[in-house]
């Protein structure tokens, strides 16, 4: 049983089983996430309707928030950017 929620296992095998991959689309989520809170919307991408939605989110951790994100898959990544020149 997970004290982790969403499970480690579920959110590694959305980043191919790179936990290297994994913390870096999560911590560059969560800083959008947080600059997005913090009313900096053109990097975040994001428009929330109204300021109940913002108040939501404002207890939450942004790093769970974005852990969540890619548990249900609403966040993708660029391949080229996070593997680099492997050649």
């Amino acid at each position: 049983m997970s004290l982790m929620q969403p499970p480690i296992d579920e959110l590694l095998s959305r980043s191919n089983n790179d936990k290297y991959l994994l913390c870096a689309v999560a911590s560059e989520r969560a800083r959008d996430i947080n600059d997005m809170m913090r009313n900096q919307r053109e990097r975040a991408g994001l428009t929330l309707s109204s300021a109940t939605q913002i108040a939501q989110l404002a207890g939450r951790k942004p790093l769970s928030l974005a852990m969540e994100e890619i548990f249900r898959n609403e966040v993708g990544y660029d391949h080229q950017q996070f593997e680099g020149d492997e050649a």
